[in-house]
């Protein structure tokens, strides 16, 4: 998962949005037969319904509880980014 860090780092995601952390869970993110990952670039007509996620643990538990945000660090313009928050669902 260290490359899920570099990828986020490269993109100042970490650094602007988020501290840097070690990933514990998977999490896989899929907006219909699409596959979300860092770095993957969707059609905002693909991403206008919630996605379906997916957690993956080395021990499930059902009271475990996570949050999830959606950040576009970038968004309009990197030189301008007034849409970087912005509430999708």
């Amino acid at each position: 998962m260290a490359e899920v860090v570099d990828v986020l780092k490269a993109g100042k995601v970490i650094g602007d949005v988020v501290d840097s952390f070690t990933p514990v869970v998977e999490l896989r993110v899929q907006y219909g037969s699409t596959t979300v990952s860092n770095g993957c670039e969707i059609k905002p007509l693909e991403a206008q319904n919630r996605p379906h996620l997916q957690v993956a643990t080395e021990k499930p538990h059902r009271d475990n509880l996570y949050t999830l945000f959606m950040v576009d660090p970038d968004a309009p313009d990197p030189s301008k980014p007034v849409l970087k928050e912005w509430l999708h669902w």
